[in-house]
């Protein structure tokens, strides 16, 4: 489904919203497209943009949320960052998706053989890539209190690391943004982590936070 005016975009729950996630990753899968036309996209969306969900993703060439979870100009948001970790730009431009643009989700979308959670793990330094690196430690730390019998530096490990690191910034998301915590008490937007297998092209919804006020 695609939200043609504002009307569709407030009527939209946030579970609804994620349904239309689920319901495109199915589509990718089966290779099955419903948003192809890319021209047409661009005509109905030239005077304005209703989308439903904003997806903080990672950099990672083989995981555009849009083609993953088979989505058309103007129907998602996508921030894209090294790890899918957060920071305060990242933060604003969640706030501006919800509360400015209307979107009713917020996804949170790591993936199995992520090259940044790799490069945590091993404790790779590099220029800039360094501090970005840093935000990873919490979920390392974790990992390794509560999995002392894995190394952190195989796949495991590396992919335990991932998984946390998806909980993790759910929860300094609603911690570190008053509006987004505002409008999610309110029942106005979900949020909601998951993973994406890059080997099959699947996403797993590991964490679905919903408070519903109706």
């Amino acid at each position: 489904m695609r939200l043609h005016n504002v009307e569709d975009q407030k009527s939209l729950t946030p579970q609804l919203a994620l349904s239309f996630l689920k319901e495109g990753n199915k589509r990718f899968v089966a290779n099955l497209k419903a948003h192809s036309n890319l021209l047409e996209q661009v005509n109905e969306t030239k005077n304005g943009q209703f989308p439903f969900a904003v997806i903080l993703s990672c950099i990672d060439s083989r995981t555009s949320a849009e083609l993953i979870f088979d989505q058309g100009l103007g129907d998602i948001f996508s921030v894209r960052i090294a790890g899918n970790v957060l920071n305060d730009d990242i933060i604003g431009s969640m706030e501006y998706a919800c509360k400015l643009a209307g979107s009713k989700l917020i996804v949170v979308l790591g993936h199995s053989r992520c090259g940044a959670i790799t490069g945590a793990c091993h404790g790779t330094e590099l220029g800039h890539l360094t501090d970005l690196l840093a935000k990873v430690k919490p979920s390392i730390e974790y990992v390794e209190n509560t999995h002392n019998d894995i190394d952190i530096k195989s796949q495991e490990g590396i992919d335990l690391v991932t998984v946390h690191n998806v909980d993790y910034t759910i929860d300094h998301i609603l911690d570190k943004s008053p509006v987004l915590k505002a409008m999610f008490e309110e029942g106005e937007i979900g949020i909601v982590g998951a993973f994406y297998q890059v080997e099959t092209g699947e996403v797993n919804f590991m964490k679905e936070n919903f408070i519903d006020k109706k």
